[in-house]
């Protein structure tokens, strides 16, 4: 009883972490007026404070080691670059590049199924679902009047693919903090990913087919051979990642290229080249805190007993590995809905998923794609999250008429579901 007590109070520090944030912007209205960092922050103190028996040098070595462990500061070097390539091929003109390739090659009678591939594309392209919906819903909220389709369920289109990238993207924060957290390659998360999402993919393509076949025609877009130079670099980037590169070399191969592109183009001069870079690896600055702050707060919870409690907790009735599976699922999707940011909420469970798929027999290129495809589904469909709420104010439409054509995000969901139960290990 007494360790039980013990590794309840352990785990108070992340019970205030997700009541700052979760009360508070509840308090506010706006889920995005705590900040996530200053939640972590307060919870630090509390739980240096919590400790305090243990000194506050022995509690900041442990706090240090968290946040400065070599899984760590791996994952920031990953940040870093992938803000680097990401702001400066934007500057280039490959985002628009890519977005102008992907509806020229889309045939007009097949409209909302060529979104949706287009949308996969460009958000596996560069490793962002908001940046993927800030760069179409403009797109398809002027093609749903042009069509005289609803605007909510274009843009739903749009959320949808967005969150194929998210998810496979190997540029993607949440693709990089599943599988540095759980410990495996990218190419083996990815390998892994792609068979569960394919069917859920293929069938919201055929629903797509179905009910927008020849909904009407679009105007011609102009596209020249300097368009398509744009797009190179992001080729260059999913080509040497698939082939196994690391992710660090990848991302340093595509900036380059996106340097040569853009200048040799005359998209871009030189020093605006460097400054965007700079701007690109600034950009990362709240997320590579929130990292090491969660690092240093999770190692303090761990050494109090914390996350052998919830291990224990989670796992008491479990006798197999199906049982495993689903405690790690049922994890992310409860750290999601309080953090409302996918990749915040497989940073705060991703050492005791990790425990939990040891424990079990559960691989962490599975162990990976569980967290990162539960964490998927639940923010596509959470009408407070950034996705919903972006694609919601840039189409002047309520997050919550969005969602029920949220066909993608709901199958993704559904397969984890199904994947799990037919696992009998």
């Amino acid at each position: 009883m007494k360790d039980s007590k013990k590794g309840l109070w352990a785990l108070t520090p992340l019970m205030v972490m997700l009541a700052v944030f979760l009360v508070g912007s509840i308090i506010a209205g706006d889920f995005y007026r705590i900040p996530i960092s200053l939640a972590f922050l307060v919870a630090t103190v509390y739980a240096l404070i919590l400790w305090r028996k243990n000194g506050l040098n022995k509690n900041v070595e442990n706090f240090s080691r968290g946040a400065g462990s070599s899984r760590i500061l791996y994952m920031v070097w990953i940040f870093v670059l992938a803000g680097a390539f990401a702001t400066s091929a934007k500057a280039v003109g490959a985002v628009d590049a890519t977005v102008q390739l992907a509806l020229k090659a889309i045939p007009s009678n097949f409209m909302p199924a060529g979104i949706f591939l287009a949308t996969c594309f460009i958000s596996m392209s560069i490793g962002t679902s908001v940046g993927t919906i800030v760069a179409l819903t403009p797109v398809v909220t002027g093609l749903a009047a042009q069509l005289g389709v609803d605007t909510a369920w274009m843009v739903a289109i749009v959320v949808g693919g967005a969150f194929f990238g998210d998810n496979l993207s190997f540029i993607s924060d949440t693709t990089i903090a599943a599988t540095q957290t759980q410990g495996c390659a990218m190419k083996d998360k990815f390998r892994t990913n792609l068979r569960l999402v394919t069917p859920a993919a293929i069938v919201a393509l055929l629903i797509y087919l179905f009910t927008g076949a020849g909904v009407g025609q679009v105007e011609a877009i102009d596209y020249t051979w300097a368009d398509a130079v744009k797009v190179l670099p992001y080729a260059l980037v999913i080509g040497l990642a698939l082939g196994g590169v690391n992710v660090l070399v990848v991302l340093a191969c595509g900036i380059l290229a996106t340097g040569v592109v853009g200048v040799s183009t005359g998209a871009i001069e030189f020093f605006a080249l460097t400054a965007s870079l700079g701007e690109g690896m600034c950009s990362m600055g709240e997320l590579i805190i929130v990292t090491m702050l969660a690092g240093g707060l999770l190692e303090l919870v761990k050494e109090g007993g914390g996350l052998d409690y919830i291990i224990g907790g989670m796992t008491k009735n479990v006798h197999n590995r199906r049982g495993g599976e689903g405690a790690i699922a049922l994890l992310t999707m409860l750290s999601n809905v309080c953090t409302a940011n996918n990749t915040i909420a497989i940073l705060t469970i991703g050492d005791i998923s990790r425990n939990i798929a040891g424990r079990f027999g559960i691989s962490p290129k599975r162990a990976a794609s569980i967290i990162d495809t539960t964490s998927c589904f639940v923010q596509g469909v959470l009408p407070y999250g950034a996705q919903l709420l972006m694609a919601s104010g840039l189409a002047g439409v309520s997050p919550v008429a969005i969602i029920p054509h949220l066909y993608y995000p709901m199958l993704i969901g559904l397969m984890v579901g199904i994947s799990i139960f037919f696992n009998k290990k």
